[in-house]
């Protein structure tokens, strides 16, 4: 039985103390790291095959060998993740072969297709800026301890990879033409889908689990702001047009389209014309998850048949 009420342990990870074990965990602390820990994990585990997928448009094979580093940290970062989950007395076999596609809790972002390399670089600079952002302040403010010491390597690789998809999102747009248009498209739907990422607006939040438990410290509007003030000036900086600029007045940066708005995954499209949408309508498509949920889901459990009949046949 843990030694403190929830009151008491919310105070007390206020003023500094660092939570090491489950015996000394509320429900309600408990209950909130699983949720977090279950996000990062799942998303760090779907972004393999997302990345996978692009991977084979890579124009040498220096480069193609770059993107499969990138899939190898993400599959090691899940396994931290799901290693801590089972700390928790969560299964990591149920996790990750157990469940539903639409059971995942990664962002709606991998639910959709990469078609090319400008997708898969810009997804690394978006995306992972996304993941550095959140896990960043994750590391620096969490009462977890376990967490906190696993997100130093975690944030050194996330790193790579996000130079990654600056310095080819630079290369791409520098060479003008189709390549620069490439990453143009792909910027369009990338940059509203990883403002989407970071949740419902600060005034909307019904839950403050994680700020009371001090398991992360910025809100969902501060997070998406320290997103910008990075990936706003990169794109401006290479010709790339985002729906975003900084307001000297309000000292913020501002969206320049209804947040949030409709969303079409087949033409990969945002509607901003036809002005902002409800959040319920938000969360049924994420609900409903994006065309590539269970193509990517599948093609991670299949792996242990895969293994399991390679195995019967060695033995055979």
């Amino acid at each position: 039985m843990t030694p403190f009420s929830e009151d008491e342990l919310k105070a007390k990870v206020q003023d500094g103390y660092i939570v090491e074990s489950p015996e000394e965990m509320t429900e309600g602390y408990k209950k909130a790291l699983i949720v977090q820990l279950t996000v990062q994990a799942d998303t760090e585990l779907m972004s393999a095959p997302s990345y996978w997928r692009a991977a084979r448009y890579a124009p040498s094979t220096n480069t193609q060998v770059s993107a499969h580093a990138i899939i190898q940290d993400e599959l090691a970062h899940a396994n931290i993740a799901y290693r801590l989950l089972e700390d928790l007395g969560e299964s990591k076999e149920h996790l990750v072969y157990g469940r539903q596609p639409h059971e995942f809790k990664h962002p709606y972002g991998f639910d959709q297709p990469l078609d090319n390399w400008a997708e898969l670089v810009v997804a690394t600079g978006f995306f992972d800026r996304a993941g550095i952002t959140l896990l960043t302040d994750v590391h620096e403010n969490t009462s977890y301890g376990p967490l906190k010491r696993a997100l130093v390597k975690i944030g050194m690789e996330e790193t790579f990879h996000l130079r990654h998809g600056e310095v080819w999102m630079k290369r791409l747009a520098a060479a003008g033409g189709d390549a620069r248009d490439m990453v143009q498209r792909a910027v369009d739907w990338m940059f509203p889908m990883t403002i989407e990422w970071f949740g419902l607006p600060d005034g909307m939040k019904r839950h403050s689990g994680q700020l009371d438990y001090r398991l992360k410290g910025l809100t969902n509007d501060q997070l998406r702001q320290v997103w910008m003030a990075s990936t706003v000036p990169l794109c401006e900086s290479i010709g790339i047009d985002v729906p975003a600029h900084y307001d000297d007045g309000r000292g913020e940066f501002v969206l320049d389209y209804p947040f949030p708005c409709r969303y079409d995954a087949t033409e990969k499209r945002w509607f901003f014309g036809e002005g902002e949408i409800s959040w319920d309508d938000v969360f049924a498509r994420w609900k409903a998850r994006g065309p590539m949920n269970e193509v990517y889901v599948e093609s991670i459990q299949r792996s242990r048949g895969d293994v399991g009949r390679w195995l019967a046949g060695q033995a055979a």
